[in-house]
């Protein structure tokens, strides 16, 4: 793992076409802006571990399950739509 140093309104470029800057620090968070190609998928981590957590319980539920999981998360949000 790289560690860098940075400070506001510094940043670095990770290969040629993403570039990173510190936008603002405050007490215990930093706000970065993180500008890249619309095709790079950017996700946080805790977001990345659901979406592969899903995935995965996906891959292992048979497919009935899986229609019915989907069946009701549309009712779901139409019902919360309304």
């Amino acid at each position: 793992m790289l560690v860098l140093t940075r400070k506001k309104d510094e940043g670095f470029i990770v290969s040629d076409n993403i570039k990173i800057t510190v936008i603002d620090i405050s007490k215990d968070r930093v706000k970065i802006g993180i500008d890249a190609p619309a095709d790079i998928k950017i996700i946080r981590n805790e977001l990345y571990d659901t979406e592969r957590f899903n995935i995965q319980a996906a891959v292992n539920k048979p497919k009935s399950e899986l229609i019915s999981s989907f069946i009701n998360a549309r009712k779901n949000k139409n019902i919360n739509n309304d």
